[in-house]
């Protein structure tokens, strides 16, 4: 926990308004073809582990910015194991030239059991000069149970040199 909140505390100041890369309307189709249209976004039901690609935005032009993946998140009887606590969270991941995928989970933004619709965000924080000429946006749901996503967004706001 003080490990997180340091996190919190050392991360960059923003140096403009945040503006939209990206939203995923209803009508947009996920790459993840277990995901229905539902609620005014999609729905899925998972017996297990899962890890539903849902979009991905190439060559966004960023850098030197703090990515956020936002989206809306709705659970029913989402369960775990005897060991492992059902959840469902956000996960995004940056593919940056020569160097590989880096990512962002949104851990302390999860959602389990049975909950009505939460504001989940998962943020990814680029230097000078790393530009992603990929990003991916996933949904991770680690139990059984029915998941529900929408409002699903990709923004950016500068960040101080």
């Amino acid at each position: 926990m003080v490990h997180w909140m340091m996190l919190l505390a050392s991360a960059p100041e923003p140096a403009g308004p945040e503006a939209v890369l990206r939203r995923f309307a209803p009508e947009d189709q996920p790459l993840s073809k277990e995901l229905a249209p539902a609620e005014g976004g999609w729905v899925v039901s998972s017996q297990g582990r899962h890890v539903y690609r849902l979009f991905e935005v190439a060559d966004p032009g960023v850098e030197q910015a703090m990515l956020a993946y936002r989206a809306d998140l709705k659970a029913e009887g989402l369960k775990g194991s005897l060991w492992r606590k059902g959840r469902a969270y956000l996960e995004m991941w940056c593919r940056f030239p020569g160097r590989g995928e880096f990512f962002s989970k949104g851990f302390h933004d999860a959602v389990s059991g049975t909950t009505d619709w939460v504001s989940c965000q998962t943020p990814f924080y680029l230097k000078a000069g790393e530009r992603p000429d990929l990003i991916k946006l996933n949904l991770v749901v680690e139990g059984a149970g029915t998941v529900w996503i929408r409002n699903v967004e990709l923004v950016r706001a500068p960040l101080k040199g």
